[in-house]
């Protein structure tokens, strides 16, 4: 292996992660800087169902391309869309930057109308990126899928790490008049600044990729190999379309192979296995699970809560990473797998269950079995995600389109399990600081 030829393909692999990071960094960030939000805008701790429904109404755009897909296979420019929605995205986040706390008077009431406008264009951006991003990747070989996943895994930890530098959520237990009662903190810089740093990443995104794409127009340094494409994958060896380390295969030939895989039947007993089981571990880790993170850990502190969102968020892309170098192409074994996530995600259901109360309150190893938990259950998750677009991967374009649309039907319907749960019937009690919660 040549020294230029490591050079070529480590500049990828850093493009393609930060391109990927872009995917679903503004809604990540607008659920962490929410804290901020409801202490100034008119809507107050209604704001998560207004960014919960809006979230919902952001799947307009991935229904629009799976049918235009459908209806005119090989037609949609994957690549233009992409370059269409990560202006959308820079754009808006500048707005949002600058008009976050502007109000409007409607109804006789105030309310943040520049603010839910712009996060629905932003959520319309992030749910249309699991359709257009996935696709495009088939044009790159399987390895690249894996550094995708680990660029959108950073899209969960680089919000997470400038919200605990802007102290979000940090408080102080202070005696009032005989009574203990918390004081939350000034943040160290105000939400505005935190909407220019998503600005900054969705800008490196944008960049990232056009890099990415003009990378595609050099010509290799090198012939390619004497492979045919029918052969170029056998025994489960993964299928390499890219030369120079850099190069991936002409959107002529993409569109040539979505034409011609049209009407061919993708719906083998595998892979309906495949996006069952990304389907459901999506549910679990996007939506069911993060609306009760806060009920599960709170009881033991607020660090505990601290430590188990930051180390769960750099365990995903640490298990992505894992991925690059170990594939699990047994399906008894990704099965397995997702048992084993099933079994930690039964227990913090348990946990933010019997909130305010849960076992072993006041003791180290209760905090350790949580956030040990929490790091577990995302590993597995993140990694499973990462192997199965792997295998689809090898599936074809239309493998890793149904791929997207899986991970992201997956995560809506886990939302929109959870919310009425925890936003309308208030099944989940949660925690209060520096206080007994009457736990004997």
């Amino acid at each position: 292996m040549s020294a230029s030829w490591w050079s070529s393909s480590a500049v990828t692999h850093g493009l393609m992660a930060l391109f990927a990071m872009g995917s679903w960094v503004s809604v990540n960030s607008l659920w962490v800087e929410l804290p901020v939000l409801v202490n100034v805008l008119p809507e107050e701790w209604n704001l998560p169902a207004y960014l919960t429904v809006l979230i919902a109404l952001g799947n307009l755009g991935p229904i629009a391309v799976t049918i235009t897909h459908h209806c005119a296979p090989g037609r949609l420019n994957e690549r233009l869309v992409i370059h269409c929605i990560q202006l959308l995205a820079v754009v808006a986040s500048a707005f949002l930057a600058i008009f976050w706390s502007h109000t409007v008077v409607i109804a006789g009431e105030k309310r943040s109308l520049p603010f839910l406008l712009l996060t629905f264009v932003l959520s319309l951006v992030c749910c249309t990126s699991n359709v257009t991003f996935l696709p495009f990747m088939f044009r790159y070989p399987p390895q690249y899928i894996r550094t995708f996943f680990i660029g959108q895994g950073l899209s969960a930890l680089f919000p997470c790490i400038v919200a605990l530098g802007q102290g979000v959520n940090k408080l102080e237990c202070k005696t009032v008049n005989g009574t203990v009662e918390p004081e939350y903190l000034k943040e160290n810089f105000p939400a505005q600044n935190f909407f220019w740093f998503l600005f900054v990443m969705l800008t490196v995104s944008a960049l990232c990729f056009l890099a990415l794409t003009r990378r595609q127009t050099q010509p290799p340094s090198a012939e390619p190999p004497q492979e045919s494409g029918s052969t170029a994958a056998k025994d489960g060896d993964e299928t390499e379309r890219l030369h120079n380390g850099g190069t991936p295969v002409s959107e002529d030939q993409v569109q040539l192979e979505e034409q011609q895989s049209h009407g061919q039947t993708f719906w083998t007993p595998r892979n309906i296995y495949l996006l069952a089981l990304l389907a459901v571990s999506n549910a679990l880790s996007n939506g069911v699970l993060p609306s009760i993170q806060s009920f599960s850990c709170l009881p033991y502190g607020n660090m505990t809560y601290h430590l188990s969102v930051v180390l769960g968020n750099m365990a995903n892309p640490l298990a992505c990473f894992l991925s690059m170098f170990v594939v699990l192409r047994s399906s008894s074994g990704l099965g397995f797998l997702s048992v084993a996530g099933l079994v930690f995600a039964s227990y913090l259901m348990a946990l933010a269950a019997l909130s305010p109360c849960p076992p072993l309150l006041g003791s180290p190893a209760g905090v350790a079995l949580v956030v040990i938990s929490w790091i577990v259950f995302i590993g597995l998750f993140s990694y499973l995600k990462a192997v199965i677009g792997t295998l689809l991967h090898e599936a074809g374009h239309a493998a890793l389109l149904w791929c997207g649309i899986s991970i992201q039907a997956g995560s809506l319907v886990g939302a929109l399990t959870m919310f009425p749960q925890v936003s309308v019937y208030h099944v989940f009690t949660a925690a209060k600081a520096c206080v007994d919660n009457g736990c004997t």
